[in-house]
């Protein structure tokens, strides 16, 4: 077992070599080996439910500037962009913000989460370094037992580039429109049973709207020892981001007035983040069929940000740190069959404030004054078991199981009860609260051919309540909301082909939740919601001759209300916010398609051409309005000159489309965050 893994080790430290991007021989095509379902590499052909993989060449192809142009590439996924580096996250789902937003997806470097489960980022992907990771993998609905909290509607696993076996060093530039800059460099190099990568990045964006723009700092250090026993691998990252945010701009299809699209509206918004994370991953044998891993782990983030999204438009400053522990123990059983046992622990001490300079009250509701002030110390202790049984020679089930205990100590540091001069803004008196969850799994893979295999995936996803969910609460006239854990049960089936020729994987899937926690179209806080969610994922590569292919992925989704809820506003009946069960949830696109065609025109050289489809959707939860969708074509092109020097550009939006990367209603507002318009990108890599 161990050095079967050894192997596969260096398998990947090989590809991690200094010579240039290799598109020739179809490396956009569907991976067959996969680290985020069981930890370790598993064959995609084994797993039993959906993983998406990214690669490292087609990281380095796209050269994205924000992490939606890749991502967006997968089935079941929408990134909306927001201003700079902000977005907000679909996968499985409408596209969330709030706590929902925040904790419905866990985002994860090496299978360490970005944050604290309970503290989560809605914008949580600008704090991993994706731009020179050495994969990225999705999980699209509810993770395996492995992984917990905010693994509902999906998790995003970024993998850190490994060393390469040679001395690698190089330097990548490029430059954008409105004063857009881009430098990345990596060393990285392998001295006997040692290998390291060092890589950093830095973005200056000017902004395309005025008086906005963002500078972004992102380092990443990998040291691996690989030992005859003992294998260690130990990673530092640290993220800075400064951003000058631009806001919504408000009124009925604003998006399609280029000039005014351009014009901040708030433009004293901003944005500032640090972020800094240590995790060394110990393995040791103890025999060839059996090994335990001990990943302890460090985390610090800190952000202070204007939320120009809400009245009052309070500035927010919150952090925290963590020290946590990932123990597992591995062992293969005769006949084929697998057993993980684990338990992961955390302990997070956090804070946050919330004030408000703006005079105006908004009808009594946002006063003026710090609105909250607190601290939460965070417990997490989650133990689990992952079994795989070869119960035929064709036919393997996976079961498996994860509990997890999580308790929040709060201390509210102001008065307790109504904030003064707001009737809404509640601060509750100090307190504790548990949430134990218990989430199953139970799968079976059914080998069809030597290269192909069809799967059926039960699941059930749990997470608990975000800290700002339960103690940032709301009042409304008659009774005070607070959250509940959310539960969504999932079954999907599918079928997968990899190996030469055409690949393709096909999945359906149904999932409902419940007591879903969220804000509404007139900024109501929602505590009990339930929801179904219902679909086709098709992805695929398709070779065509030598130099020529096809991939892509398309999307077939229903979001749905599953229950009632009336809102009666100050002259009745609000039909933007009123809900009604079989409605369609806002920001939830029936169709996305994203479809490249590939031309490897020359050694080490390609050339693709990007079809990215949104559809039609609602932007309030009454289904009274709603964004037309949009279509948009980009190039990319990737020219080696030769062994040392590779050049590349692309033009995003080809056709110069108006568009809006995100719609909303709030309040009876039409809100857009404004599509970009088109744009030339060019840059040179140099290997030395």
């Amino acid at each position: 077992m161990f050095s079967i893994r050894k192997i596969s080790l260096l398998i990947a430290l090989a590809t991690a070599s200094a010579s240039p991007i290799t598109f020739a021989d179809g490396d956009l095509s569907l991976d067959e080996l996969i680290v985020t379902g069981t930890r370790s590499e598993t064959l995609l052909l084994d797993l039993a439910g959906n993983t998406a993989k990214i690669s490292e060449e087609e990281i380095d192809l796209v050269r994205a500037d924000h992490i939606e142009e890749i991502l967006n590439r997968l089935p079941g996924v929408m990134i909306q962009r927001g201003n700079g580096q902000e977005h907000l996250t679909s996968i499985r789902s409408p596209v969330f913000n709030g706590g929902a937003g925040a904790g419905s997806f866990l985002f994860m470097q090496d299978g360490i989460p970005l944050r604290a489960a309970g503290f989560a980022n809605v914008n949580g992907l600008f704090e991993v370094s994706a731009e020179q990771a050495g994969s990225i993998e999705v999980v699209r609905g509810p993770g395996s037992a492995l992984y917990g909290s905010n693994a509902v509607h999906g998790l995003v696993n970024v993998l850190t580039r490994a060393p390469s076996l040679e001395l690698e060093r190089s330097i990548d530039v490029s430059v954008g429109p409105h004063d857009l800059y881009k430098v990345k460099g990596t060393v990285s190099n392998t001295e006997g049973a040692h290998g390291y990568r060092l890589s950093v990045n830095g973005t200056h964006d000017g902004g395309w709207i005025d008086d906005s723009g963002f500078d972004q700092q992102k380092l990443t250090f990998r040291h691996d020892y690989l030992g005859d026993v003992n294998s260690f691998q130990t990673t530092f990252s640290a993220a800075n981001l400064n951003q000058e945010t631009a806001g919504y701009k408000v009124g009925d299809e604003i998006y399609k007035d280029t000039s005014a699209s351009k014009i901040n509206d708030d433009p004293e918004a901003y944005r500032n983040v640090k972020s800094v994370r240590l995790a060394t991953r110990w393995e040791h044998e103890l025999s060839d069929s059996s090994y335990f891993s001990l990943t302890p782990y460090l985390r610090h983030t800190e952000m202070d940000f204007l939320m120009h999204f809400l009245p009052g438009k309070s500035l927010e400053q919150n952090e925290h740190d963590s020290i946590g522990l990932l123990a597992t123990y591995y062992r293969e059983l005769e006949g084929g069959h697998k057993v993980i046992v684990g338990t992961d622990f955390e302990y997070t001490q956090g804070e946050l404030s919330e004030t408000q300079t703006d005079p105006a009250t908004y009808f009594g509701k946002y006063a003026p004054g710090v609105h909250y002030d607190f601290d939460v110390d965070a417990t997490v202790i989650a133990p689990y078991v992952h079994t795989e049984w070869q119960v035929a020679e064709k036919t393997r089930v996976t079961v498996g199981a994860r509990f997890e205990h999580t308790r929040y100590e709060y201390d509210n540091k102001l008065s307790d009860g109504l904030m003064p001069g707001s009737s809404t803004l509640y601060r509750p008196s100090d307190r504790d609260d548990t949430f134990n969850e218990f989430s199953p799994k139970l799968g079976l893979v059914q080998s069809l051919t030597d290269d192909t295999s069809a799967f059926i995936n039960l699941a059930r996803g749990n997470r608990a309540p975000q800290t700002t969910d339960l103690y940032r609460m709301r009042k409304d006239t008659n009774n005070t909301l607070t959250a509940d854990s959310e539960t969504m049960d999932s079954i999907e089936i599918g079928v997968r082909k990899v190996g030469a020729g055409i690949q393709y994987e096909v999945t359906t899937y149904y999932m409902k939740k419940k007591d879903y926690f969220f804000r509404d179209s007139s900024d109501n806080n929602v505590p009990d919601g339930k929801t179904k969610h219902y679909g086709v994922e098709l992805s695929a590569f398709v070779p065509m001759g030598e130099q020529f292919d096809l991939g892509g992925s398309f999307t077939y989704a229903r979001h749905q209300y599953d229950f009632d809820n009336a809102i009666v506003g100050f002259g009745g009946p609000d039909a933007s916010s009123s809900i009604s069960s079989g409605d369609d949830m806002d920001t939830a696109p029936r169709h996305l398609a994203n479809v490249r065609l590939g031309w490897n025109y020359a050694s080490q050289s390609r050339a693709e051409l990007e079809w990215v489809h949104v559809g039609r959707y609602y932007t309030d939860n009454g289904n009274q309005n709603s964004y037309e969708g949009h279509d948009l074509l980009n190039l990319r092109v990737n020219h080696s000159i030769n062994n040392s020097l590779n050049v590349y550009g692309r033009v995003t939006n080809l056709t110069n489309t108006e568009y809006a990367e995100r719609a909303d209603t709030n309040r009876g507002d039409q809100r857009y965050f404004v599509g970009e318009e088109r744009a030339l990108h060019v840059g040179a890599s140099y290997s030395f």
